[in-house]
């Protein structure tokens, strides 16, 4: 009764703050971004070196020649937003399955070019004439092309959504070199599959 007085029995939650779930008093906004800043440092000064960069480098271009494979074979899920879906297939097979005089007017531009800076006025002349001329076959062409596509299109996707841009799609892809087209052709230009 006299002796001496126990010390108060302190339970662990108050002794200890780690049980708190913390341990540690919250830190000021400065001081967690300066963590943040550095936790960024660090797993970036682990991939800064060269060798780091160019493994990315590498292996971004794998991946965007994969993909850029992948969309030229036809895979929908590599194709950009605006070739994807059946009724844009159709209108690609449409336009690559027919010879078009859009496909060569680069050529008849470039050499109405070339001729300008020849000093010949009769020439100069000829060649005006000859690039109008090609002008009006070449709407001609496409009008004849977006005619028989719009009906082809109104049998196949009754639904007007499914036929939204698709002619401004098909002349643009007929101004297009075969060759550059993408995707890639899936048809010979008489309309038959490539093997």
């Amino acid at each position: 009764m006299f002796g001496r007085p126990k010390p108060p029995t302190q339970s662990p939650t108050d002794s200890d703050p780690a049980a708190h779930g913390k341990g540690r008093p919250t830190p000021s906004r400065k001081e967690a971004e300066l963590q943040r800043k550095a936790s960024l440092k660090g797993t970036s000064a682990s991939k800064s070196g060269k060798g780091g960069k160019a493994a990315d480098r590498e292996q971004a271009r794998a991946e965007r020649e994969h993909a850029r494979a992948r969309a030229a074979a036809g895979d929908q899920r590599y194709m950009q937003p605006r070739d994807r879906g059946p009724a844009r297939a159709m209108t690609r097979d449409f336009v690559d399955g027919r010879v078009a005089v859009a496909e060569f007017f680069i050529f008849f531009a470039i050499g109405v070019l070339l001729l300008g800076f020849v000093h010949n006025q009769k020439l100069s002349a000829l060649s005006s004439i000859a690039f109008l001329a090609v002008i009006v076959i070449l709407v001609f062409d496409v009008g004849v092309m977006l005619l028989s596509l719009s009906r082809k299109a109104k049998a196949e996707f009754p639904d007007a959504a499914d036929r939204k841009g698709l002619m401004m799609y098909a002349a643009l892809r007929s101004l297009q070199l075969r060759r550059l087209r993408l995707p890639a052709p899936r048809v010979k230009r008489n309309g038959q599959p490539r093997t």
